[in-house]
């Protein structure tokens, strides 16, 4: 596996969770790790969130509070979703997390094709989460923080088995979507949900 890059600087590594699925919000996260410190040092096993197991998240997630310069996590909301497209929606997550930095980035890279509009130089890095380790360490915290939700909604909505699927168009939740319909947390502008919406 290629060693991740931790770019001289206070650069803010910000990435995603949740664009794909049918209900909750989406959640970005931005992450400034230390360029004087070797990543292995303090958040060892750090790679893209997909790639690691659900332990390994939680373990890294700690640690990336606790040794990041500076971390901040933020969402947009299904109603925002909704109104706004699932794109802009990831977008203005992507600038309130950058936002809430308790230290200004001199730059951001932002994991994907495209950039949210943002008061310092921002770059895409396209599959950037396993490739830079700030925006590693922001896949991370999205991931945790957005499963740690759709935990919460699970118990709000036991019917859907969000604590399987965190959300996301699986046979299981489609099959709980027809059987037991729209629940307020789940995205109407996605077609699985909207189909099954009543005819204005």
């Amino acid at each position: 596996m290629p060693q991740l890059i931790l770019p001289p600087g206070l650069v803010c590594g910000v990435d995603e969770a949740g664009r794909g699925p049918l209900a909750g919000p989406v959640v970005a996260a931005a992450v400034i790790l230390d360029a004087a410190k070797p990543v292995s040092a303090d958040l060892p096993g750090l790679d893209d969130s997909k790639k690691l197991s659900e332990k390994k998240r939680r373990e890294l997630a700690a640690l990336i509070r606790q040794h990041a310069i500076a971390w901040s996590v933020a969402e947009a909301t299904v109603e925002e979703i909704d109104r706004i497209n699932i794109l802009n929606a990831t977008l203005l997550a992507m600038q309130r997390a950058v936002a809430g930095l308790a230290v200004q980035p001199e730059r951001a890279l932002i994991d994907g094709n495209r950039c949210p509009q943002l008061p310092m130089p921002a770059a895409a890095v396209i599959k950037g989460d396993g490739k830079i380790a700030a925006i590693a360490a922001a896949s991370i915290l999205a991931k945790t923080v957005r499963d740690a939700g759709m935990l919460a909604l699970h118990a709000q909505y036991p019917a859907y088995g969000f604590d399987r699927h965190m959300g996301y168009p699986t046979a299981a939740h489609c099959a709980a979507l027809a059987a037991h319909g729209v629940s307020p947390v789940h995205r109407q502008s996605f077609g699985p949900v909207k189909k099954l919406l009543p005819l204005p």
